[in-house]
């Protein structure tokens, strides 16, 4: 309990590493992952640190990796992930990592390259192939034109210009056989959704001197560049004389229209169009033995593309990591500042000693601790089951160091508080399986890496939805509720005493409990509620004297903590001027009322209950309740002076009296006097050195910084009434926050009956195979509603409650949250993000 308690003994300490080793060093403390390194050049640009040209190298051989992902996953090919995590390279096996990427990266290059071309020149050959096709249907209609017009016999109307395959648009209304053939015409392919406007811009452009056909390309083409299937059709213009050719190409270039040529004759047509024919065949060819080429490259790099991934990433971190360090003055030797846990020095020693070894250095690394007045970070440590409480706690505010951590308390009060406002034992039950799936098979879900955001918030979070769930199934049967009815598990405490004919008689009878009321109901509410008429007075008037007690006894318990923190920072000025006036203003005003509602529960039986008060307040429980109640409101208000002036007004005597200085340093050294063995100065040994830490009353001065602060009463004062206001106005206010938990209790439990009874007992009220058919359409939709409205929406809003009630209500009273989260430098977290993200 200990180490959830409060963070990690933190210290400061300098490494001394020579450069031939200070690479493996650094190497095996990030497989460690127990150090935090601080920046010693702080104002040097990132361009002139000492490694900048192993980081660019990094960065590159991580754009070559990139690009050959890309790849990959364009080709579609998996990449082999076996769960492998190689130790870092040394320096020396760069060069092979780079030549070895080089080399991928220019064969993909020229590949890529190779293909582009072949592609290009097989997309020209097919368009080439549907011009001579549809051309040569163009020039048959022309035939059968020009006989129509030489023909009388051939009727008019049924062969125009217009006619035949394709959409056309002419301007010279009789353009006949001979004049078609011996006009110039270009022939080419554009895009289709690009034909309406071409087409436009001819007539305008043209005056209507040219003659326009066009046919669509059934089968879609594959732009070589993007590798997208891209519709076009085929056009043949006709035109006379070389102004209307030039009109008519700068049209072509701008609608980006590739021209292709095309000759006049039938016989040089089909001839062409077989050798095209033979050229395509011998490019499928070609193609094919690239392609094949280009897949047999990218599977053997898929098989190691994760490898050289993590290799690179490490070196990266490392040369990352080096270039926070400083040189000393002989240029030989690299010095680095540290935070790590006090417990793992013994470790990160031994880590130092293997990265000398490995590194073949006769110069053993030195661990030094240091004297800081600096607060160090806070480390909690975590398993996968106290992690997503942790999260919660420090998303409101990390925790300052050695200050009490919330987070252990969490783990029961934060389910236990949602499940007073979500308590059904068939809501809970769904929340609770939903939970248990994800831990139980918490292995294969985690191997396979969801990328979804909301799955994985749902994922992290899986123990925290295990407990809301078993806290919500416990609570709903203290409730006695499941979808919004009860359960008779134990018979009714209630027993009727009226006859047969009473009861037939009347719908609505009353029960009085000096003859009906037999015993107290073994556990939760007794069923026999849920047909009363007064079932919502009953328990609205239960769960509001439930939700006052569980929130002044956790504001008690946030109170407490505070003592905790004050003794373990010996703080005995605030624990005489704070907590003691707070506990006693707390207890007169509303320990009191808890006092009042348990007597008043346990006092009235069933025979006294006509006399019991409807409320605490205007009842006279024993003599002299009047007197003493006044005697507590006036105990309570002295507490607000109390709190207000008595610590500035000391604070100030002992300043002017020159003992604040003194009561400052015993603070200090009572807290932070460790005392460490003495160990010789070998390979990544310890040279033990007196360590200051974050106190209450400063830090013990440090040679070169300047004086103390001055005190001033003034802010001193400003500074204690604001405390004692907001204590004050926050005992009232939290007391009635805490009135959410009864309000979110009877909105959920109110909806449930609202959905169970406008839904689901609408089938049940059917007999027979209506019945059932009715029941097969409804229940679904009442299931779903269910799960979305009642699990999914009013789970949300229970939680956000719940962590308001916590950050708020309950960690105000004890909890600064005003320090910063330990981040050691650790491969873990480099195997899924950049060095850059990673920081």
């Amino acid at each position: 309990m200990g180490t959830l308690l409060r963070s990690e003994e933190m210290t400061l300490c300098q490494l001394f590493l020579q450069s031939e080793g200070a690479y493996t060093c650094v190497s095996e403390l990030g497989e460690l992952g127990l150090v935090q390194f601080r920046d010693l050049n702080p104002d040097v640009n990132a361009f002139q640190r000492k490694f900048v040209n192993e980081v660019r190298r990094c960065d590159e051989m991580e754009r070559k990796l990139r690009f050959l992902e890309k790849e990959i996953k364009k080709d579609g090919i998996p990449m082999l992930d076996t769960g492998d995590n190689p130790d870092a390279p040394a320096p020396r096996e760069m060069i092979d990592l780079e030549a070895t990427f080089e080399k991928l990266e220019n064969e993909m290059k020229e590949v890529n390259a190779n293909s582009e071309a072949l592609k290009r020149n097989f997309l020209e050959l097919t368009e080439l192939k549907h011009i001579l096709r549809k051309t040569q249907t163009f020039f048959d209609e022309a035939e059968l034109h020009t006989q129509a017009i030489h023909d009388p016999s051939m009727a008019e109307d049924t062969m125009g210009l217009l006619g035949g395959e394709g959409g056309a648009s002419g301007t010279s209304s009789q353009i006949g056989l001979s004049s078609c053939f011996h006009n110039r015409f270009v022939a080419g392919v554009i895009l289709r959704e690009r034909i309406p406007a071409f087409e436009r811009m001819l007539w305008r452009v043209c005056r209507g001197n040219v003659f326009l056909r066009q046919a669509e390309i059934e089968t879609p083409l594959e732009d070589p560049v993007t590798g997208d299937q891209v519709h076009k059709s085929v056009f043949i213009i006709f035109f006379q004389g070389e102004q209307l050719k030039s009109r008519v190409k700068k049209i072509c270039e701008g609608f980006r229209a590739t021209l292709y040529p095309c000759p006049e004759t039938p016989t040089e047509r089909r001839e062409m169009a077989i050798g095209v024919m033979t050229r395509i065949e011998d490019l499928n060819t070609v193609l094919g033995q690239t392609q094949d080429h280009r897949h047999r490259v990218l599977v053997a790099a898929a098989k190691n593309i994760k490898v050289w991934f993590i290799k690179v990433r490490k070196i990266k971190a490392i040369y990352h990591t080096l270039n926070m360090f400083n040189l000393d003055v002989t240029q030989k030797c690299l010095i680095a500042e540290c935070w790590c846990p006090v417990t793992d020095l013994d470790r990160i020693q031994q880590a130092l000693r293997r990265g000398t070894e490995h590194s073949g250095s006769s110069v053993p690394s030195i661990l030094n601790r240091m004297s800081t007045k600096q607060e160090p970070p806070t480390y909690n440590r975590n398993n996968k089951f106290t992690l997503a409480f942790q999260e919660i706690v420090d998303a409101y505010g990390v925790a300052c160091y050695r200050e009490v951590n919330p987070a252990p308390f969490t783990i029961i009060s934060f389910p236990f508080l949602f499940a007073i406002m979500f308590g059904d034992l068939g809501h809970g039950m769904i929340m609770f399986l939903y939970g248990l799936f994800m831990v139980l098979r918490e292995k294969q879900l985690t191997a396979k890496k969801i990328d979804n955001e909301i799955w994985n918030i749902f994922f992290n979070g899986r123990y925290v939805i295990l407990l809301m769930g078993t806290f919500s199934m416990y609570t709903g049967l203290l409730y006695n509720d499941i979808y919004s009815r009860s359960i008779n598990l134990f018979g009714s405490s209630w027993g009727s005493n009226y006859d047969f004919k009473a009861l037939s008689e009347n719908s609505k009878l009353q029960m009085n409990p000096n003859n009906s009321f037999i015993g107290p109901y073994p556990f939760g509410i007794d069923p026999i509620w849920a047909m009363s008429e007064n079932k919502i007075a009953v328990t609205n008037s239960f769960k509001m004297k439930v939700s006052i007690v569980f929130g002044i006894t956790q504001m008690y318990f946030g109170i407490v903590l505070s003592l905790v923190n004050n003794r373990y920072f010996d703080r005995r000025l605030k624990i005489f001027c704070e907590f003691i006036p707070q506990m006693i203003f707390l207890t007169c005003m509303f320990g009191y009322l808890i006092v009042l509602v348990f007597y008043k529960w346990t006092h009235f039986t069933s025979e006294m209950s006509q006399e019991a008060p409807n409320t605490c307040c205007e009842a006279m429980f024993y003599a002299g309740q009047k007197g003493f109640q006044i005697f507590l409101v006036m105990v309570a208000a002295l507490c607000v002076p109390w709190m207000l002036l008595v610590k500035p007004l000391l604070e100030r005597h002992w300043y002017r009296s020159g003992q604040v200085r003194q009561q400052q340093n015993m603070s200090d050294q009572l807290h932070n006097n460790f005392q460490h063995q003495q160990l010789s100065v070998q390979s990544g040994d310890l040279i033990n050195q007196e360590v200051y830490h974050h106190g209450d009353g400063g830090m013990p001065p440090v040679s070169g910084q300047g004086p103390e602060k001055e005190f001033d009463f003034a802010e001193e004062m400003i500074h204690q009434c604001i405390h004692t206001i907001e204590f004050c106005l926050n005992c009232v206010s939290h007391t009635a926050s805490y009135l959410r938990l009864w309000a979110l209790s009877l909105a959920h439990t109110q909806l449930s009956e609202v959905l169970w009874g406008m839904v689901l007992s609408v089938a049940l009220s059917l007999n027979g195979y209506l019945g059932c058919v009715v029941m097969l359409a409804i229940f679904p939709f009442w299931a779903g509603c269910t799960v979305i409205i009642l699990v999914l929406m009013e789970g949300l809003s229970a939680f956000l409650h719940a962590l308001r009630l916590h950050w708020v209500e309950f960690q105000s009273k004890f909890y600064q949250g005003t320090g910063y989260k330990f981040q050691p430098f650790s491969f873990e977290n480099l195997l899924d993000y950049s060095v850059e993200e990673a920081k």
